[in-house]
């Protein structure tokens, strides 16, 4: 029986009241999804400096909620981005892939940032996910070696106090534009079709995923049908 792992991305405070919908939508169905958070949103919104948000984020790690850190500032300001880079990145985020581009030290260095800003606010993180899931192998080593329990890419799940990597698709919308969206509506029915056989399956929302109405109502029958079947679990399962 596979595994459901749901997780809210981009925690972080202009993002909140979608955030807080999507947390709503899960608890509606008995589900506390882990949460991404991104302790400095594109380098104008410190996380500490937003009490209510920070609160809120602890409320939830009470409840149960797992928390992982989501980058340092989420976007791909100061990097560069060369041929190869631009591929692995077409059609999957616009400009948001920070750790796209890095070496093992800057990524090191972020992820030691990120972490010491969410652990002076009394928050733990069990891991890191990569905005957009795009890295280079040298972030999940650097993710290990910061002593995380947990990395992943789009296609996988590191688990490295376990030694172990796990083959897991994601399920995931896209609401930049109606065709993106009719489309991401589409690969949500394939992979409930095609993926049932798989150990562990994800499903990550957006706070986007709510802008538009197609989207929006996709997560919520799309929550239905794999929660429905197979029940959620945790990356602690792991």
């Amino acid at each position: 029986m596979p595994s459901i792992l749901v997780t809210i991305h981009d925690v972080a405070p202009p993002l909140m009241p979608r955030v807080e919908r999507l947390w709503d939508i899960c608890a509606r169905r008995s589900v506390v999804p882990g949460l991404l958070v991104v302790p400095d949103w594109h380098g104008a919104w410190p996380i500490e400096r937003d009490a209510r948000c920070v609160d809120w984020v602890r409320a939830r790690a009470a409840d149960g909620a797992e928390l992982f850190l989501h980058g340092e500032r989420h976007d791909e300001v100061g990097s560069s981005r060369g041929p190869k880079d631009t591929l692995r990145a077409l059609g999957r985020t616009n400009r948001e892939g920070e750790f796209l581009t890095l070496t093992y030290d800057a990524a090191r260095g972020r992820i030691d940032r990120g972490l010491a800003r969410m652990r002076a606010l009394g928050l733990e993180p069990v891991g890191f996910v990569p905005p957009a899931w795009l890295a280079r192998p040298d972030t999940h080593r650097a993710v290990r070696d910061a002593g995380l329990s947990v990395s992943e890419d789009d296609g996988t799940i590191y688990a490295f106090r376990a030694g172990r990597t796990i083959a897991s698709p994601v399920v995931r919308w896209s609401s930049r534009g109606a065709l993106r969206a009719y489309a991401s509506l589409l690969q949500a029915k394939l992979r409930w079709v095609l993926q049932q056989g798989h150990s562990v399956v994800r499903i990550a929302l957006h706070p986007a995923d709510l802008d538009h109405p197609a989207t929006a109502a996709s997560v919520e029958r799309t929550l239905d049908l794999w929660i429905g079947a197979y029940g959620p679990s945790g990356y602690a399962g792991l």
